[in-house]
């Protein structure tokens, strides 16, 4: 198995899934895209190689086209090094993650001491939104999370009836999970609970059978992963047209 292109597809995967039920889905030749503009996320265009000069000119201007911030993520693997030419064309990187994958047949995980609620309705869908602005800074709308939590874990965490976090876990295929989303607002930091909703999820998808936990860690959250035995696979680097900016 190529866990690198299976942490990129599980990512993808979900972009498209949550796009696609609220009608919000391309698909090209060269790109993928997805513009949400009630929302902060996915608001994703990707490309499916190293594009020809065609084909960013084609991007450059669907995202100048959109009022809503469009994210451009580029992956280091299989030798594709298309960075400078992304920063030709005016765009900036904005943010770096590194892809992280954890074999789940040789982990063992005990859930702690904290509760997963899954989003079931309007109610749980606007406090995950809540909760998620406040750990991120940016919105997730619950709109999005109605049209697909029949098929996306999103996730609430509780210390007894406290809500302190929020995660979402993407299951593709019968194999890999990708746990995304996950945060922590700020007042109930440094008290444990990333580190035990961790825990918590990998606990639950060894029990469902999986054998590969993946996701995208930004320079924050790496510390806690390496901990639990995440091994690095590639660097990330998200680009937003400049004048977008």
């Amino acid at each position: 198995m190529d866990l690198k292109k299976h942490n990129i597809h599980n990512l993808t995967a979900l972009w498209q899934l949550v796009n696609q039920r609220v009608d919000a889905y391309a698909i090209g030749d060269a790109f993928d895209y997805g513009i949400v503009n009630y929302s902060s996320w996915p608001n994703r265009l990707w490309f499916k190689n190293t594009p020809e000069q065609s084909d960013l000119d084609l991007a450059k201007r669907i995202i100048s086209s959109s009022s809503t911030k469009i994210t451009v993520p580029y992956w280091e693997i299989d030798g594709n090094d298309y960075g400078p030419l992304l920063k030709m064309n005016g765009f900036e990187k904005v943010l770096e993650q590194v892809g992280m994958s954890l074999d789940l047949t040789k982990a063992s995980f005990a859930p702690a001491e904290i509760e997963l609620h899954k989003v079931k309705d309007e109610r749980t869908s606007l406090l995950w939104e809540s909760l998620f602005e406040k750990a991120f800074g940016y919105k997730i709308h619950h709109k999005l999370l109605l049209n697909s939590y029949d098929e996306v874990d999103y996730l609430i965490a509780y210390d007894k009836a406290y809500p302190v976090g929020t995660a979402l876990m993407y299951y593709s295929g019968n194999e890999v999970v990708g746990i995304h989303s996950m945060g922590i607002i700020p007042e109930m930091r440094r008290k444990g609970y990333a580190e035990r909703m961790m825990q918590s999820m990998l606990y639950e998808a060894i029990n469902k059978g999986y054998r590969y936990a993946v996701l995208q860690s930004s320079a924050m959250g790496k510390g806690l992963y390496d901990k639990l035995g995440f091994e690095e696979q590639f660097l990330m680097r998200n680009y937003v047209l400049a004048q977008n900016i």
